[in-house]
Parts: C-alpha cells; sequence; structure tokens
C-alpha cells in the first residue's frame, strides 16, 4: 500500500512540476525576475527528484543475489538521499546566487502580468499534487502527528514529496510577495530578497531530508507498534518461554529482519525446539507481515546470567574483543 501510494504522488508531483518549470521559465524570459528563474530551477530539480524516487523504486524491487543476499531493498534510502543533495545544491544554492545577485545588480521587471499569472497558475498546480501526498500519506499516517510521521516513516517516499510540496508552496508565495513588491515600491532588490529566501527555504528542507534518510540509510529498527506485536508472536508459554534479547533491522520499507535469542524449556528435544520455532516464525509473519527474515536461537534462560546484564562487548557497534 505505502508502495502504490507513494508512486502515484510522485508521479502527481511529477506532471505538476515539469508543466510548472516550463511556465515559470517562460515567465523569466518575458518578465526578468530572478524569482521566477529560482523558481523555475527549484521546479526542474523537484522534477529530476521525483524521477529519482521513481528509479529507486524500481530497483529496489530487484530480487535478491549471492552478493546482496538480503536484497536491494535499501536501493530506496539511497535515492531519497541523493534527492537531498539535489535540492540543496540545485535547488537551495542556486537560488542564493541568483538572489544575490539581483540585490547587487536589480534589474527592472518587465511584462508583470507573466510571472503573476504563472505564480497563480504554478500555486493551484502544486495544491493538486500537496493534496495528493496529503491523501496518500494520510493512509499510512494513522493517528500519528505529521511530525511523527515524516520521522519515523520507513518508505521514504510519501515523506519527501510531501516536504518537497510544502517547500513548493512556501516557495511560490515568497516569490509573488518579491514580485508583488518589487512592482508596488518601484525597487527590484524584493525580487532578489524573495529569491534568497526561496534558497533559504530549501536548504532547511534539504537538510531534514538528509538527516531523516540518513537514519535509514544506517538501519532503523522496526516501529513500536511493529516490536510489540513480534514480541507477543514469539512467545508460546509452552515450548517458548520468553525473549532473552531480540534485533530488528529494516533491510527496504516493506522488509524487516528478526533476530532474536529465545528462552526454551531445558527438557525439550531438538525435534520439539525446531518445531517450536517454525510456528513462532509462522506467528510473526503473521502478526507483521514485512517479517520477511527471522532468525531465532534457542537457549536456556539463567536468572544469574541475566542479573550480570548484556556484555557490552557482545553488541553491535560495541569493542571488540582484544586479540590473544
Amino acid at each position: 500500500m505505502s508502495a502504490s501510494g507513494g508512486t502515484k504522488a510522485i508521479v502527481a508531483a511529477l506532471a505538476a512540476n515539469l508543466a510548472i518549470a516550463v511556465a515559470k521559465f517562460v515567465a523569466f524570459i518575458f518578465s526578468n525576475s530572478s524569482s521566477m528563474l529560482a523558481e523555475s530551477v527549484h521546479s526542474l530539480a523537484d522534477s529530476g527528484n521525483q524521477a529519482l524516487l521513481l528509479v529507486g523504486g524500481k530497483k529496489a524491487k530487484r530480487e535478491a543475489t549471492p552478493q546482496h543476499p538480503f536484497g536491494y531493498g535499501r536501493e530506496r534510502y539511497i535515492y531519497a538521499f541523493l534527492v537531498s543533495i539535489v535540492l540543496f545544491s540545485v535547488g537551495g544554492m542556486f537560488a542564493l546566487y541568483e538572489g544575490y545577485e539581483k540585490i547587487k545588480h536589480p534589474h527592472e521587471l518587465t511584462h508583470w502580468y507573466w510571472p503573476v499569472g504563472v505564480l497563480v497558475f504554478a500555486i493551484i498546480a502544486e495544491a493538486f499534487s500537496f493534496r495528493t501526498a496529503i491523501k496518500e500519506s494520510n493512509v499510512l499516517r494513522g493517528k500519528r502527528s505529521w511530525k511523527e510521521f515524516v520521522r519515523h516513516a520507513k518508505a521514504p517516499e510519501l515523506p519527501v514529496v510531501l516536504l518537497e510540496d510544502l517547500g513548493a508552496l512556501v516557495g511560490l508565495i515568497l516569490a509573488l510577495g518579491g514580485v508583488g513588491l518589487a512592482l508596488l515600491t518601484g525597487d527590484a532588490v524584493w525580487d532578489g530578497i524573495g529569491t534568497l529566501c526561496i534558497g533559504v527555504l530549501l536548504i532547511l528542507i534539504a537538510l531534514v531530508l538528509a538527516a531523516e534518510t540518513k537514519s535509514l540509510l544506517l538501519g532503523e529498527s522496526a516501529g513500536v507498534e511493529e516490536t510489540r506485536k513480534i514480541e507477543a508472536a514469539v512467545v508460546d508459554g509452552d515450548t517458548v518461554t520468553r525473549i532473552i534479547h531480540m534485533r530488528t533491522l529494516h533491510l527496504g520499507p516493506e522488509e524487516l529482519l528478526v533476530a532474536a535469542k529465545i528462552a526454551v524449556r531445558h527438557e525439550e528435544t531438538a525435534t520439539e525446539i525446531a518445531t517450536a520455532i517454525d510456528a513462532a516464525e509462522a506467528r510473526i509473519r503473521e502478526a507483521v507481515p514485512i517479517a520477511r527474515v527471522i532468525y531465532l536461537e534457542p537457549d536456556i534462560y539463567s536468572e544469574t546470567e541475566a542479573a550480570k546484564g548484556p556484555d557490552p562487548e557482545a553488541s553491535p557497534g560495541g569493542p571488540a574483543p582484544a586479540a590473544h
């Protein structure tokens, strides 16, 4: 559902941004407005970003190979991270440069009706794209706030499109404000100031996207709700008596790895333990369908060992054992 919803939002944003980019560039040619040039580059960068998201989604569907035994699900994270870089460098930095040049060397706006008309058209088109992204995101967001959804979503496409569309709408309002003030005051410096504001906005959005996608690239665990479901599914109260420790990792937005050491009764036979593990794996997959890679290690629970706490040298990221 998240993949199809994300694709629909991406396609809507791509169609809107391509049309808007052409319209903005035509308006820049007729009006000599730096805000319009910055906005046309912004829309062109957004179009490239949506193309990157579509490419990442397609590449992520490739089958696992011996070299990549866990598949290519993280391709979607990589391409989402590239989006933040493009938005920062192409969109934000260009707008800052163009705004600085416009303030330093202001040029009078001509044919003002071109940028105003195009900006109104762009706001309508971006609002349609933003509405589509909100509608598709609400299917997955549930009761979470928008901030929580953007921060904790495992599928990067919808948060990326949401932030891009939000940035585009605010940027269009800034551009309209810059052009409007330049026309009202007769001072083209306001057009440059509007362009600078667009650049700052794009850089801030790019930094947020980079931080969130970096976290996904490093590897995030399952959400709180999914973790509870997995824990409840593992223990059957018969052969499997408790979870000694468990770790989860998203191999992709819709693929989860589950690794756990489980406590079994010491009197159980190997056959009974193997049967219990198979049953536990089936329960996990039923409770959390994206849990596709599951490793369960049986052990005998010891209160004495548990009281010692976790061994830091056995933890991921902990110090390596000293060489002998």
